[in-house]
């Protein structure tokens, strides 16, 4: 069997009321999201993710080629992304038809070590710390074992304030997590990172809250310092959720940057690296834990390669209603990935093949637009 066909959709869900993300200074009206279908006989496979900018013109590198030779596939996704922009949702979708044609999930093609992942309840915006505490004690009800917090205020204080308030809260038997969102910037965004000064002032105001870990506290590129604060800090470093280049994180390996490894499987390594990355990153004793925001099938993708490697005691949910709920978060998807029903701490992927969904192309037309950038 080989590859027939390659074509690029895009899609954008209207978002009244916006989304506020604590990483964007622009509210956010819109969702768009970028489908990659590939077609090979009567089976086709769907990724999503970046707009696959550039690869426009290059479909005939795959068409006419076997959809499970995949090591030639990676070094020509991964060549056109150091031309142009992320090329990994491609290698996701080729993940998806390999499934379809094998009739296995993808989990299992990857290794099949357990279909259940563990979760976390993952919130977006910031509130208020009297608000943030009401909805960090619902979280905890509906069974999340941990919750991640977003810093961004103008006065550190604030947040940390947030942070006293939700452990007041939960208590001592919720771990929470917190992201700085100083790893990268929206185009837009013109402010500069914290200094090693900072987020080591940061952590150590965190660990005297029990915090489970920090999240991208400096610049993604600083190894060094990453290393350095990590070997100070008495919380755990997390990061690298974006890094565009597998080196990247080899740089992170090398100079033993952080504790949790978060390179998301659509943004930064594709599937293949991402295996790969997880087993480096485990055998060091270190915890494999991707970012996981997007859209259904970016979430799916994440949790099928968890499935198959990672030992990590909890993976990322996108959950911060009612600003970003799995309804808006999954609008291509037949329905929204929720938690198990009675076990809302965990998902369990069906042994349907591939990522285990089908998109209804014809219920999804009304929201088609022309690009995929906002």
């Amino acid at each position: 069997m080989q590859i027939d066909a390659i074509e690029i959709r895009h899609y954008r869900l209207p978002l009244d009321p916006p989304f506020h993300a604590a990483w964007d200074p622009r509210p956010r009206t819109n969702h768009t999201v970028t489908l990659v279908r590939v077609c090979a006989g009567d089976y086709e496979g769907v990724g999503s993710g970046d707009a696959m900018l550039g690869f426009a013109g290059h479909e005939e590198l795959f068409i006419g080629h076997d959809p499970f030779d995949i090591e030639r596939h990676v070094q020509i996704l991964d060549n056109l992304q150091f031309m142009y922009g992320r090329m990994w949702p491609l290698e996701v979708a080729l993940w998806d038809l390999m499934g379809k044609i094998s009739g296995l999930p993808l989990w299992k093609l990857l290794g099949g070590r357990q279909r259940t992942v563990p979760l976390y309840a993952s919130c977006g915006e910031r509130r208020p710390a009297d608000a943030r505490a009401e909805s960090a004690r619902r979280l905890k009800a509906l069974g999340f074992p941990a919750l991640k917090l977003r810093f961004h205020a103008p006065r550190l204080e604030d947040d940390l304030a947030v942070v006293r308030a939700v452990r007041d809260a939960v208590g001592d038997d919720m771990h929470i997590l917190v992201d700085a969102n100083q790893g990268w910037r929206m185009p837009w965004d013109v402010g500069p990172p914290w200094d090693f000064k900072t987020a080591l002032w940061v952590a150590d105001a965190l660990a005297e809250l029990g915090v489970y870990w920090l999240e991208e506290p400096l610049d993604r590129r600083d190894y060094r310092g990453l290393a350095e604060l990590r070997r100070q800090a008495k919380v755990r470093i997390a990061g690298g959720e974006g890094n565009r280049d597998f080196s990247e994180q080899r740089e992170y390996l090398h100079h033993d940057s952080l504790d949790v490894y978060q390179a998301d499987v659509v943004w930064s390594t594709g599937v293949l690296r991402a295996r790969q990355l997880a087993h480096e990153v485990q055998a060091r004793g270190r915890i494999y834990s991707p970012h996981t925001w997007g859209d259904g099938l970016v979430l799916l993708a994440n949790l099928h390669v968890c499935a198959a490697v990672s030992t990590a005691p909890f993976i990322e949910f996108p959950f911060d209603p009612p600003g970003w709920t799995p309804e808006r978060r999954d609008f291509i998807l037949p329905a929204p990935v929720v938690p198990d029903a009675g076990r809302p701490a965990q998902v369990t992927l069906s042994d349907a093949p591939g990522l285990g969904v089908t998109i209804d192309w014809s219920a999804i037309e009304r929201w088609r637009c022309d690009r995929g950038t906002p």
